[in-house]
Parts: structure tokens; C-alpha cells; sequence
């Protein structure tokens, strides 16, 4: 009969969160490469359009950097203060960017010359953003309480909404509507402005504007794609608002221990990344507002951003450092190749192709054994190498099969199961006896460490009954084993104890549980 080699029993653990799908996918986001500024980075855009670079704002200067070779590709310096917010239109060819001297200026991103400047404001811009349904609109937002659009071309405000009573910091055109602007300020309230009318339509937050009762400025506001939602950061809470019916505050979010700066969308709008002073990047599940996975950096962060393809996530810090994680796509997530242009020679010749429009997927194929119909194929299977205790347990040497697995480097459900399998050979009390203080040392260690787990509690407490009553008459004779032995009396003392005390608290549980049903029936 065959030898059957000895089954590790596998022990059931508890499911840790940090092993689940959406964290390993945020966890493939990694070797992060560092850049040091010589300034606080107060802003990151992504251009919407490939090749996907993105504008740092740092100091008096903007710049662009390749998201291939992390490399500056454009510097833009032309500002006479410190500049704020670059900003990438979605075609990818102009950069719009203010100034705390007031200023706007419209760059071409590649001859870096300055096209449009606008000069309206009198307080520092901190935001500048362009309009992605009207691309030739921008959005400003200035510390002299006001926020603008501006015509580019004619270099002209549109509209100019003066609501807010202090700094306005954060705004966003909404993307389902180019003439609905949300803007957050120091005033505590988040604001609807419609530039048809050119008023406030719907204000949300704490009305007052005075700092003696405690309120708190909002840092940053950003709108979901659909335009019926918007979330807002003051402090360290998010709230959303929904502004179908009316601006109601329906949840309010404070995993942050510090003020929330960054406010990003994934791709696909399922996930909320927010980048705080405490030095984390939390990642929300938008359905059910949870935190799903958590990044740490080495310094408070000021601003966040995710690039459109989902490769790469940026992060500016308060210490002037710019630090960019990156993920390899993977083969599935690649864009499939056009037919007519990669197969070209073939669709002439008449060969066979995809459906127009479907494409080539690249991918590795593992080619398949051909042969005759009627061939025989005899399999070939490979013997399993035995382990060390497997050999010597097939040759009946159960006292070294058990001292193989005494060894630190080997798992504990390994050594039990080998025991278990000793047991079932009843050869366990062969294993044990005949042993000196050296040879018995790891077994007592064995017990000592494992007399209170609860995967092997029942096991250890036969094998520990079995050691006494054959080691019981040499007690004494060696310091070793007599201090491992107090050491084991010890322990068992205390998991005895500690049962009590369960057993105690379970009685008391018990009664809690019976009067309060009790209650509630009368």
C-alpha cells in the first residue's frame, strides 16, 4: 500500500480587511516617486486629454510634468506673486492660472506664451478652472469675496457673483450645466449661482458669517457628473449635500482627524478620495460612503488628484513635496487595436479578422498539442517529493519524525498534525519516552506556548498529562525542566482564571439579556 503522506489541518482565521479586493487594488498603486519644490504644492490638475499630464503649482511658477517619465516637460514662470491653481483645459492646449496679486493668465501649454490675462480681481485667486462644456469660459474664485466667469476671447467678465461676506477658496462649474457655478468660502456656506440671473440660488451651511460662533470656513466643494449632488469640506468633515431638494444635508463624514484640503473623483465616480492634513489619503465607496482603503504620507497634504486612465495619483504637500504613485495596467484594462490598422495586409488578402470595430486583443495564447485522432496519450505523472518527517514516519521513526518538527522555522499546524497523525499511530508514546533534558526541552516549550490557544488547547493538555506521568520520577535533576514545568503550571493557572471570569460575565450577560426581554413583554 502506498504511503499517504501526513493532511496539515488548515485553522479557520478571521477575514482582515486589509486583504480584500478593493484594497489590493488601491495597494497596486505604489512605488511612489518624490519630488521636492521649494514651496507648499498648492495645486494639481490632470489634463482630461492624453497623454494625461498635469500641472503642478508651486511657488511663482507652473509646472508640467510627462506622466511616463514623472519628468517637467514645461515650466511657467511668468508670475510676479505666488501663483495658484494651473489648470488644463480639456483639449489639453491652453493652462489658465491666477496669482496673489489678483491676476489671470491664459498660457498655450506648449510655446508657454501668455494669450489672455485677466486683471478684474484686487485680493489673491486661488481658483482658476476652465469650463469643460464651454471650453472658452473660466472660472475664478478670489479672496475679495467675489467669483467670476470670464469670456476668454474677449477677456471680459460674464458674470460676477457677490454674495460670500470672505474668502472664497474653492468653485467648480458644473458639468451638466455651463451656467450653474457651486463655490465654498470662508463665510461657512456653499453657494448655487446661476449666471442667467447673475444671483445666489440656493445657499447651504451655517448662514452666519461671524467666527465668534465657531464656524468653520469651507476648504473645498466638488459636484458629481449629474449636477444633484455636491460635497463640501470644512474642518475635518465632509458633508454631501443634495440640491434637488433644496440643498438638504443628507450625510456628514469625519474619518479625518484634521481639515479635509483635497476633495478627487476615480474614473468611474464610485469612489471619493480625500486628502487631508493628517496626513492621509482615505478612499470612500460613494454608494455607501465607507472608507475602503487608507494611504499615509510623510507631510500634511494641500491638494489631490487622480489621473483619467486610473494610473496615477498625485498628491502636493505643506513641505514642498510632490509625491506621484503609479499602477500598471494591466493586460485586460489595455484598448484593443483597430483591425484595419494593424491587419491591414491580412483583411485584403481576404484572411479572417474580428467583427469591424471589435478589435485584437493582446494577449498571450498557449499553443495546443496536435496529434492524430486515434493517437494514444499515456499521462505522465510526477511523484510528490516527501518532507522530512514524511520519510521518517514512513520508515516508523516516530521520535525523530517528531523532533523534525520541533523546530522554530516550522508552523504550528504542521507540528500538530504530525502529532495527530502520532496519535492515530498510537506511536505518540513512543515518540516521547527516552528522552534527556536537552531532547525534552523543545517539547515543553511546545506546551508552554500553546497551552492557552484555542486551536490546540485540548491537544496540548493530553500530550502535557502524558509528559508529567512519564517525566514525574526525574523531577529535580535538571534546573531547565523543572523551571519549564512552573512555567506551564503558571499558565494553566491563568487560562483558568481567565475562564472564570468568562464564565462569570456570560451568567451576567445572561441576566442583563433575560430582564430587558422581560421588559419589553410587560
Amino acid at each position: 500500500m502506498e504511503y499517504q503522506p501526513v493532511v496539515v489541518k488548515s485553522h479557520p482565521r478571521p477575514s482582515t480587511s486589509k486583504h480584500n479586493a478593493e484594497s489590493r487594488y488601491w495597494r497596486q498603486f505604489k512605488h511612489p516617486v518624490f519630488v521636492k519644490e521649494y514651496a507648499p504644492i498648492t495645486s494639481i490638475h490632470f489634463s482630461p486629454s492624453k497623454p494625461h499630464r498635469y500641472a503642478v503649482t508651486a511657488a511663482t511658477r507652473v509646472q508640467i510634468y510627462a506622466p511616463r517619465t514623472q519628468k517637467i516637460t514645461k515650466t511657467i514662470s511668468r508670475f510676479k506673486d505666488v501663483a495658484r491653481s494651473g489648470n488644463i483645459r480639456p483639449d489639453g492646449k491652453l493652462v489658465v492660472a491666477g496669482d496673489d496679486t489678483g491676476l489671470i493668465q491664459v498660457f498655450d501649454i506648449n510655446s508657454r506664451a501668455i494669450l489672455r490675462t485677466f486683471d478684474s480681481h484686487k485680493q489673491p485667486v486661488h481658483v482658476t478652472k476652465f469650463s469643460k462644456l464651454s471650453p472658452a469660459h473660466v472660472l475664478s474664485c478670489s479672496d475679495d469675496t467675489t467669483a467670476k466667469i470670464w469670456d476668454v476671447p474677449s477677456q471680459s467678465p460674464i458674470s460676477t457673483f457677490t454674495s460670500h461676506t470672505d474668502y472664497v477658496r474653492s468653485g467648480q462649474i458644473f458639468t451638466s450645466n455651463p451656467h450653474l457655478v457651486l463655490t465654498g468660502s470662508y463665510d461657512s456656506t456653499v453657494r448655487l449661482f446661476d449666471s442667467r440671473s447673475g444671483h445666489c440660488e440656493m445657499v447651504m451651511g451655517e448662514k452666519s458669517s461671524s467666527r465668534a460662533t465657531g464656524s468653520t470656513p469651507v476648504e473645498q466643494v466638488l459636484l458629481f457628473p449629474s449636477g444633484t449632488i455636491a460635497l463640501s469640506s470644512a474642518g475635518p468633515i465632509i458633508r454631501i449635500w443634495d440640491l434637488v431638494s433644496g440643498g438638504r444635508c443628507i450625510r456628514a463624514l469625519s474619518n479625518h482627524q484634521k481639515t479635509v484640503t483635497s476633495l478627487a473623483f476615480d474614473a468611474t465616480v464610485g469612489r471619493l478620495l480625500t486628502g487631508s492634513l493628517d496626513q492621509m489619503v482615505k478612499v470612500y465607496d460613494v454608494s455607501t460612503y465607507k472608507v475602503v482603503h487608507t494611504m499615509r504620507y510623510p507631510a500634511p497634504i494641500l491638494c489631490l488628484a487622480i489621473s483619467p486612465d486610473e494610473t496615477h495619483i498625485a498628491a502636493g504637500m505643506s513641505d514642498g513635496t510632490l509625491s506621484v504613485r503609479r499602477r500598471q495596467l494591466k493586460t485586460s484594462e489595455t484598448k484593443v487595436i483597430d483591425p484595419l490598422r494593424s491587419s491591414t495586409f491580412e483583411s485584403f488578402l481576404g484572411m479572417s479578422h474580428p467583427t469591424l470595430g471589435e478589435g485584437i486583443g493582446r494577449g498571450k495564447t498557449q499553443s495546443q498539442p496536435l496529434g492524430s485522432v486515434d493517437e494514444l496519450r499515456i499521462e505522465s505523472r510526477r511523484t510528490k517529493r516527501l518532507r522530512d518527517y514524511d520519510k521518517l514516519l514512513k520508515n516508523f521513526k516516530y521520535s525523530a519524525a517528531l523532533d523534525s518538527v520541533l523546530r522554530k522555522q516550522v508552523p504550528p499546524t504542521t507540528t500538530f498534525s504530525l502529532i495527530q497523525e502520532l496519535i492515530h499511530r498510537d506511536g505518540l508514546k513512543t515518540a516521547l519516552s527516552g528522552r534527556d533534558d536537552v531532547l525534552l526541552e523543545p517539547v515543553l516549550r511546545l506546551l508552554v506556548k500553546y497551552v492557552a490557544d484555542p486551536r490546540f488547547g485540548e491537544m496540548v493538555c493530553n500530550i502535557a498529562s502524558m509528559v508529567i506521568e512519564m517525566y514525574s520520577p526525574i523531577l529535580g535533576q535538571s534546573p531547565l525542566i523543572d523551571t519549564l514545568f512552573l512555567r506551564l503550571q503558571k499558565k494553566v493557572a491563568a487560562e483558568i482564571r481567565f475562564q472564570r471570569e468568562l464564565v462569570k460575565t456570560k451568567g451576567a450577560l445572561a441576566m442583563i439579556f433575560a430582564s430587558s426581554v422581560a421588559i419589553n413583554e410587560s
